[in-house]
């Protein structure tokens, strides 16, 4: 129980300074322990917590010591692996670029894995799916479903087992308008627009709820992404919604 509740601080931190490695992890996370404990709030935890536990915990939920990368599988060895193609690319239209991230869900007692596939130009979240585990099942059911509503010309991933599957990239091959970019190893901002999602989402709605279930998890982040794409102003868009630019203008 311990863990868990050490990995919940990690992933807080991480969500909010995803550059820190080992030593400042450590750091951060026993300090936060004891204010709490100094705000009369029992956590449970036993401090101090040393690097060497932290360095493992990291490894469990998936963010790499010292390049923080949320690497929650590894690919096989003889995956094909495709260039990234983003770099100083201008975004000029919706589905010019799609991305597809995984991160980890918080709920009572346990994790769970959320995928999502969002559009670069308009933020709009266009597919995400929910699972209690690390199968390529749910990242093919997001693809499909965001092919439902439109076709990127550049879909961008990592190169974690799930997006390197056959099953998940033959999907992506059989469509020749749809080019494949992969981000380059040790990378963690090369999918910067799906980061700032997961932020947004725990911030706004996994941290505050504090889901108790699977069933409360998908409840509460179907709502969310409805808000986000539907009602919620984004700086970043001038203040408009994502739903009003992916919709509401045409291809440059």
């Amino acid at each position: 129980m311990e863990d868990k509740i050490i990995m919940e601080y990690i992933d807080r931190v991480y969500t909010e300074i995803p550059f820190y490695g080992v030593p400042r992890m450590t750091r951060e996370v026993n300090e936060r322990l004891e204010n709490e404990l100094k705000e009369g709030r029992e956590t449970g935890v036993i401090l101090p917590i040393n690097h060497k536990r932290i360095y493992r915990l990291m490894q469990i939920i998936g963010i790499q010591a010292l390049r923080p990368k949320r690497n929650l599988s590894m690919p096989d060895k003889n995956h094909r692996i495709y260039p990234y193609l983003l770099k100083d690319l201008r975004i000029t239209h919706p589905n010019h670029v799609w991305s597809i991230d995984i991160t980890y869900i918080k709920i009572k007692g346990d994790w769970m894995y959320l995928t999502a596939i969002i559009d670069w130009y308009s933020r709009f979240v266009l597919s995400w799916e929910l699972s209690d585990t690390m199968e390529t099942a749910f990242c093919i059911e997001a693809l499909q479903k965001a092919l439902t509503i439109g076709t990127p010309d550049i879909h961008n991933s990592d190169q974690g087992a799930q997006m390197t599957a056959e099953a998940y990239l033959s999907i992506l091959e059989s469509n020749p308008n749809i080019r494949i970019s992969m981000d380059a190893k040790g990378r963690c901002f090369d999918n910067i627009f799906i980061e700032r999602f997961w932020r947004s989402l725990k911030y706004e709605d996994v941290y505050i709820k504090e889901y108790q279930s699977p069933r409360d998890a998908r409840n509460s982040i179907t709502a969310y992404i409805e808000f986000y794409n539907y009602r919620r102003f984004h700086q970043s868009l001038n203040y408009k919604k994502p739903a009003e630019i992916y919709f509401g203008r045409e291809k440059n």
